[in-house]
């Protein structure tokens, strides 16, 4: 424990630092292949046209090792890295949030769903870690927005939301969505806030 207390606060201080970001993107990139794989049968059954709204942690990983990737190779941080910030915070606390009620319903506490449990909470960690240290302009937190509001307009009055555990859940995945997206906008805000304060 103390090991890990240790990494977590290096992480907070320094999340640029080389010997920590490189396994970030590299976690990042082999979870958002397992996350592709879990949704294998939703993207079946989906229109091709409409793929990139169905697979929202994965592709929220994806992004985020991206834009990481291009911040590193000297691109300054824009929609890519806003929208990659504020949805590993949303889907991540998502994701817990959906496990932990389908645990509250009775439903089994299995290896597969803690490790889901334990990954996406390291997810939305990783988004506000990383959101505090980079400039987020104002065009890119707009897009981020409406990115968000876009996809839950689609997974829940379109019916692309992710596979839930249980039908009793539905109108739970709604509510939650929609106040997370209201928290990933509260960070995006800080961060532009924050992060363009003149330094004295």
């Amino acid at each position: 424990m103390r090991l890990m207390s240790e990494l977590l606060s290096e992480l907070w201080r320094r999340p640029w630092r080389s010997s920590l970001v490189w396994p970030i993107i590299i976690t990042n990139i082999l979870g958002s292949v397992y996350g592709f794989y879990w949704y294998r049968a939703q993207l079946a059954e989906t229109p091709r046209y409409l793929w990139a709204l169905v697979p929202d942690s994965p592709l929220s990983t994806t992004l985020f090792a991206l834009a990481l990737l291009l911040v590193l190779a000297g691109n300054r941080p824009g929609l890519i890295t806003a929208v990659a910030c504020a949805t590993t915070i949303k889907y991540g606390l998502w994701a817990v949030g959906m496990i932990t009620h389908y645990w509250a319903l009775g439903g089994p506490v299995n290896f597969t769903e803690v490790m889901l449990w334990l990954s996406h909470w390291g997810m939305a960690l990783e988004g506000f870690i990383f959101l505090r240290t980079v400039p987020v302009p104002g065009r890119a937190l707009l897009g981020a927005s409406l990115w968000m509001i876009f996809n839950d307009y689609m997974d829940y009055f379109r019916g692309l939301h992710p596979y839930l555990f249980s039908p009793l859940q539905e109108n739970f995945a709604l509510w939650l969505a929609a106040g997370l997206t209201i928290v990933a906008f509260i960070a995006l805000v800080r961060a532009w806030v924050c992060n363009h304060l003149p330094v004295n």
